[in-house]
């Protein structure tokens, strides 16, 4: 564990490099949950103050509560209270823009997920650090950038240490969706939908309506339209179309596999 009286690593830096940048992110997602939120937030958002400032700050100030909120009303793109990996490349810019590279050259999550399933070819929801570099490798070409071996492996072995927190050298889909903005991280709209594996089996099946292991386009439609009246709290009508659009870019030529939906949908994979 980070210890609090260490000097957060980085923030001085007018530009972090995307290591310095996950060094920030881990130190100050002190319980690995993928946000800086509550007292962390309030920690950074101190830490920031001073590295920037080059003075101690009080947070009980009222004007620190209200520089806090504008700092908030500016990066919170979402409103949820809390900094994600996305909000914090925009208040970090790293000196490559390496995380920012992937939001210049997303247009949709639809293109982010079909180049997932290029390399998520057993449908596992996981692609393995070997297949890792050649997924990088599109998203640097799509974007224009250009990189050598050196800058590849670099960046490679940065995305395994934000992610693969288990170190079984595999990497999952919503996990690295987290790079995506988060009004184009379409993972991020059922995240108040998540289903356990008996509920989702029950919900598949019955779209599932021949037995064949896959459900069509109108058949997602049709799942999506009852799953948003009974989270009608948590779900966007008027982007359903959108949710559909991306959820079918996993698909294998129009079949969207149980495996494919289940990514989107389960709170855990079924096993």
């Amino acid at each position: 564990m980070a210890n609090k009286a260490q000097q957060p690593p980085h923030l001085h830096l007018a530009e972090v490099t995307a290591s310095q940048f996950i060094d920030i992110w881990k130190h100050f997602d002190a319980d690995g949950n993928g946000y800086i939120e509550g007292k962390e937030l309030e920690n950074f958002f101190k830490e920031l103050e001073m590295a920037r400032r080059g003075a101690g700050v009080d947070p009980t100030n009222p004007t620190f509560r209200e520089k806090m909120k504008e700092f908030m009303q500016k990066f919170d793109k979402n409103k949820d209270g809390r900094i994600e990996m996305s909000e914090l490349a925009q208040i970090l810019p790293t000196e490559e823009n390496f995380l920012l590279c992937f939001r210049q050259f997303v247009s949709s999550s639809a293109e982010f997920m079909a180049a997932w399933r290029r390399y998520d070819t057993d449908r596992s929801g996981y692609i393995e650090s070997n297949e890792l570099k050649g997924f990088l490798s599109d998203l640097l070409q799509k974007a224009n950038r250009h990189y050598d071996d050196q800058k590849l492996e670099e960046y490679t072995k940065t995305i395994l240490r934000m992610f693969d927190l288990n170190g079984d050298g595999k990497l999952g889909l919503s996990e690295m969706a987290r790079l995506l903005p988060v009004q184009e991280n379409f993972l991020l709209k059922f995240q108040g939908v998540k289903l356990t594996s008996e509920e989702f089996n029950v919900i598949f099946t019955y779209y599932d309506k021949d037995g064949n292991g896959y459900i069509d386009e109108q058949e997602l439609d049709a799942l999506l339209r009852d799953l948003y009246q009974s989270h009608k709290k948590d779900m966007d009508q008027k982007n359903l179309s959108d949710y559909k659009q991306s959820i079918m870019s996993l698909s294998d030529g129009g079949k969207l596999y149980r495996g494919e939906l289940e990514i989107v949908l389960c709170r855990e994979p079924i096993v």
